[in-house]
This record gives structure tokens, sequence and C-alpha cells, in this order.
């Protein structure tokens, strides 16, 4: 590709989105820059504190439990009281309870603040999703929602690499540092990013999707289906924060070892999110979702085969192709099945799918590493993908085509253009 093809296309994927985006984009860059917690916590229990793997799981089980308490409540407060005080009030809450997991001893009081943890990181989720289906047209929210995974996983690049080696030197100094990019996270949404929720007009509160409440969202049957195989899908993802650092760690790896090998993941999404996503963008949702599901599966179990550093960053790369092609035509379905007055819950619900995914996928690997070997945890999420991929033949099959982006479909309605 020439200078002046590569210059126009990054030109197009940037172009056409709003200021209001923009700043929302450069707090969650700043968050993902000081993660810490998810990547380390497996490691920080085993290795420095010396705690066996299933109380390591039982700890992250915890935070995922926070997380699904309060995916459902962030939706809700989000679509009530608005999304910029949702956010500042979840990102303020984070900063405090990351910097004091950092000092807690006692392991009743360290799980007691991981699900504090994970109860005020998860709020913010989705207030984030629903505010960007609202600053953002339609027919550029796939390209938004990817530009936000790709700010993510930049950040998550940076931060695993010089994680690992901080962990080396002090986990604390981790936590505290989390804090700090949290609150600075905080600053920017409450200096640059206006409220976004749309207003109930007289004429709109009395239309149908006006009156969206969690019972709405649960008896939305294909949504909820949507729901489901999110679930699965996130199960598999959630083993490279909980079952790899633990497996690596029992096989003698180092904390930098496995910080390498995981920052793969953060690096392969910033150099190959935007080409892939312009190259799926209007494919068939249908296959790259049942696709993405099987290589998951199979990229996670080709890790019972791996034996060095370099073998688990090959295995990492082949569940990162997965990734990359699942997030944002997943994300994309989502923000379309969902109706314009109640982004919040259906967010919410959505983000609740991969909260009971930390929830379970901790007690799930701890467990089976303990009892059976790590190889039948890999093997596990081979059978659990191609459960997903089958999932998703099934049901996409059932969606009519304006249900999934990347098929053609009627132009938006005019309320929605207004909406967002």
């Amino acid at each position: 590709m020439s200078v002046a093809s590569l210059r126009r296309a990054v030109t197009e994927t940037v172009s056409g989105l709003p200021r209001e985006f923009w700043w929302l984009w450069t707090s969650t860059l700043v968050n993902r820059l000081g993660a810490f917690v998810a990547t380390f916590m497996a490691l920080y229990l085993t290795l420095d504190r010396g705690y066996s793997a299933s109380y390591a799981g039982l700890v992250a089980a915890l935070h995922g439990l926070g997380g699904v308490l309060s995916s459902l409540g962030g939706g809700v407060m989000a679509d009530r009281l608005g999304r910029r005080p949702t956010l500042l009030v979840a990102q303020i809450s984070t900063a405090f309870s990351v910097a004091l997991l950092g000092f807690v001893q006692h392991p009743v009081g360290i799980a007691g603040v991981a699900f504090l943890v994970g109860a005020t990181s998860n709020a913010s989720r989705p207030a984030v999703q629903a505010m960007m289906a609202d600053i953002v047209r339609p027919e550029d929210r796939v390209r938004a929602f990817s530009l936000n995974y790709w700010a993510i996983n930049l950040g998550f690049a940076v931060s695993s690499m010089a994680a690992g080696f901080i962990a080396e030197a002090s986990y604390r100094a981790g936590f505290l540092l989390e804090a700090g990019m949290t609150l600075a996270c905080a600053v920017v949404v409450f200096v640059k990013v206006p409220e976004s929720r749309p207003e109930t007009t007289a004429a709109a509160a009395s239309a149908p999707e006006a009156a969206v409440s969690l019972g709405t969202v649960l008896r939305d049957g294909r949504f909820m289906s949507v729901v489901g195989l999110s679930f699965l899908v996130a199960l598999i993802f959630q083993q490279g924060a909980i079952g790899l650092p633990i497996a690596m760690g029992e096989a003698g790896f180092t904390p930098a070892d496995y910080g390498m090998a995981i920052a793969i993941n953060g690096v392969l999404i910033v150099v190959l999110q935007i080409p892939v996503t312009r190259f799926i963008e209007h494919r068939d949702p249908r296959r790259l979702l049942v696709v993405s599901s099987l290589l998951a599966g199979y990229g996670f179990g080709l890790t019972a085969f791996a034996g060095s550093v370099g073998i688990f960053a090959l295995t990492v790369c082949v569940w990162t192709l997965a990734e990359i092609v699942n997030a944002p035509t997943q994300t994309g379905l989502v923000v379309r099945l969902s109706p314009v007055h109640g982004r919040g819950r259906y967010q919410g619900m959505y983000t609740m799918s991969w909260s009971v995914a930390a929830l379970v996928a901790p007690l799930m690997s701890g467990l089976v590493i303990d009892r059976f070997g790590a190889e039948w945890l890999w093997g596990l999420c081979a059978v659990v993908g191609t459960a997903a991929g089958l999932g998703y033949g099934a049901l996409m099959r059932r969606l009519p085509a304006g249900d999934t982006p990347g098929v053609k479909a009627p132009a938006p309605a005019k309320s929605e253009v207004s909406a967002a």
C-alpha cells in the first residue's frame, strides 16, 4: 500500500465523527493505559501472596459478581440520571477502590475490595456504549466502536508490557498507578464530555419504545439470545486474563513472560483492528460471528500444546484475530437491536453477559486447573467455541437483514438520527 493510499484510508477511518466522541475515546485510552488489576490479579494472588489457584479464581469471581450487579444498575442509571453523571460516579469510585486494593492484607478484605472494584469499574460501561450510540450517526457506529476498541487495546498493549515489569518490583505501585489514571479519566469526562441522553418529549413518551424496563429487555427473545451467545464467547476470552496467567505461572514462567505474551493481543489489535474492520464492515455478519467464535475456541484450545513463550504468543495471535472480528460485529448488532430510549438498559444487559462470564470463568478455570490440569481447560474452550459458533449460525438465520449490521437495511427513522 502506498503512502497516499494509507493516508486516505486513515482519513476515511477517523473523519466525520463528532468532537464529543474523541474526548470519550481519549478517556477510554487513558483508562486502559493504567490498566493493572484485571491483567495481573491472578499473578498477584498466586505468586506474590502465595494463595492457591482456587482462591485466585474465587477472588476474580467476586470481582465478576460485582460487575454483574453493577452492569444492570449502571444501565438503569445511564437511562434515568444520564450518561455523564454515571460515568463520573463510576470512575471516581473505581479509583478509590483500586487504590484500597493495593493496601488490604487479609484474604477476606482482598475478596471484598475485589468485589467493590468489579462493581465500580463495570458500572461505567453501559454509559460509555450508550453515549457513543447517542452521539454517532447510525452509519458510523461500527467504525466508532472499532476505534474505541482500538483505543482500549492500544492502552492494554502498552500497560501490559509496562505492568509486567512494574509487578516484579511492586504490585502496589501498579494499583496506585491505575487509580491515578482512572481519576484522570474522570477529569476528562467532567471537563470535556457533555450529557448525551436523548430528550423524551411528550410525543416520544407515548411511543411504545419509550416504555423500556428491564422486563422489556428480558422479554426480547432475540436480543437475549445474542446476550447468551455473547456470554459463551466472553467465557472463552476471559481465559486470557484468568486461565492463561495461572497456567503459565504453574509452568514456571514469570509475570514478565506473561506480560510479553498477552501484550501480543493488544499489539495485534492496535495494528489490525482498523484495516480488518474496513475489510469486514460490509460483509455478512452471520458468517463473521460463526467464524470468530470457532477461532476463539480453537485458538485457546491450541494453548494445550504450548511449552514456550513463543508458542504461547502464537496461540494468542489466533484468538486475537477472533476478537478483532467479533467485537465490532457483535457490538453493532447489539446497538441495532436496542431502542433509542432504552439503550442504557440494553447495553447494561449486554455488558452483564461479560460480567457473568467474568464471574464464572475464574471459578471454572481455577477448579479445572487444580483438579484436572490446564490441558482440560483449553479443550473445554474449544468445545464452548464450537457451541457458540453453532448458536450464532442458528440465530442469525432467523434475523431479518435489517437487524444485522453490514447487511443492507432500510434508512433509519428520523427519530433515531436526531437522537444520535
